[in-house]
């Protein structure tokens, strides 16, 4: 074990986690007042769910050496990690340059993350008891199984031989997809459409976005595994592609609409750090200005998809991590730099890239439309109406983010 390394993975660890308190105030500033406690749970409770589906068996799906396969398609880990106990000090099972506990718990923050991106597409009508019961089914039948395609020794990354470097697929495809397919089965907001819905805290959606910039390095220069050049490019690609996705999207702001706005550049600067993502260990600074260039510029078009088609996708989840993790997983085929990952762009890489894209949006949009459904008749997805026109906050928590005493 090299103690630098493990130096700078515990410090990512705990980057990568405060990036969930980040995503809540993110969120939270763009939801009615009435609901910002309510989402902010919404959030934070992934941080208590996953951690205990993830210790239990999350982990071991995903990363177990044992390989359920068919033939030679590895589709998730045995049972062998079942509660950590086969773990010790030591690096002996997982062999990286840090300990076998501290490699389960870097993963750990990756899988608490990844459900709670989805909590914005729901925002403001699911019910809190429907959000545990499904995080916590999710984390075990969604991103575990993602995450050993990828990363575990599974198919994706073993045959189809795609590269995702911290998190493209199996966090930000994954999450959005799943996004998508709960929205469909949970339904419109009361009001949509009619009512408008203004954000009540945008400096908290600026705060948010600063933390998610800040922890996103730990992200992804901490997904290079050690404190070395391939971390430093993690960290400058990173940067780079977040400020440029911020500015360009500003940028076409003020000139469809005359001004820049303040949450625009906070939702270009995550789209940004969405399409890096699988990238940042594989492209070079120049990739990353076109993947910040194409990232802030698509990623607001795809605002337009939730009008086109109907949907209500409340905080943008779809536009900007499902459609930001496609642009930069398909741009890394392309761009990828041999000098810097080991992996050249070409038109073969594009095409393994182009078919982990469908299979990542397709398992997870069909995996989360069951698990939505069944939850939806056993015990209900979405609060009454009454219920909804109140808050979340008084009449779900029974509290109030913003109580004045006379």
């Amino acid at each position: 074990m090299d103690s630098g390394t493990t130096a700078w993975i515990l410090i990512s660890s705990a980057l990568v986690l405060f990036m969930t308190p980040g995503l809540a105030f993110f969120y939270g500033g763009m939801v009615r007042s009435k609901n910002v406690l309510a989402m902010l749970m919404k959030n934070y409770i992934a941080m208590g769910v996953v951690t205990i589906t993830w210790v239990i068996v999350g982990c071991s799906l995903a990363f177990s050496s044992g390989n359920v396969a068919l033939g030679d398609w590895g589709l998730f880990g045995d049972l062998d990690l079942f509660g950590l106990t086969t773990l010790d000090l030591t690096n002996n099972y997982f062999g990286n340059d840090v300990p076998d506990l501290l490699h389960v718990t870097f993963q750990l923050m990756f899988a608490i993350i990844t459900p709670a991106l989805i909590a914005g597409a729901v925002a403001e009508r699911m019910k809190f008891t429907a959000w545990v019961a499904f995080v916590a089914i999710w984390s075990i039948c969604v991103y575990a199984p993602m995450a050993h395609w990828v990363w575990g020794g599974g198919f994706i990354g073993s045959q189809i031989e795609a590269i995702d470097f911290a998190g493209g697929l199996v966090v930000h495809i994954n999450a959005g997809a799943a996004a998508l397919a709960l929205i469909i089965v949970l339904g419109p907001r009361v009001g949509l459409g009619t009512e408008k819905f203004k954000e009540h805290s945008l400096p908290l959606t600026v705060l948010g976005a600063g933390i998610l910039w800040f922890g996103w390095f730990g992200f992804n220069a901490g997904s290079a595994y050690a404190a070395d050049g391939a971390a430093a490019n993690a960290f400058i690609t990173t940067q780079i592609a977040a400020a440029v996705a911020a500015t360009t999207w500003i940028f076409i702001e003020a000139a469809r609409n005359g001004k820049p706005t303040s949450l625009g550049f906070a939702c270009g600067a995550v789209a940004g750090l969405v399409a890096i993502t699988p990238a940042a260990g594989f492209v070079n600074p120049l990739g990353a200005i076109i993947i910040g260039i194409a990232a802030g510029a698509i990623c607001l078009a795809a605002l337009q998809l939730k009008e086109r088609f109907n949907f209500d996708d409340s905080l943008d989840v779809v536009a900007v991590h499902l459609v930001g993790g496609v642009v930069g997983a398909l741009l890394l085929g392309l761009l990828a730099d041999e000098a810097i990952g080991g992996i050249a762009g070409s038109g073969a890489q594009f095409v393994n890239q182009l078919l982990s894209v469908i299979i990542a949006i397709a398992f997870s949009f069909i995996a989360t439309y069951v698990i939505a459904v069944v939850l939806d008749r056993i015990i209900g997805l979405r609060v009454n109406d009454s219920e909804e026109n109140q808050g979340l906050d008084s009449s779900l928590h029974g509290e109030q983010a913003y109580a004045i005493d006379n």
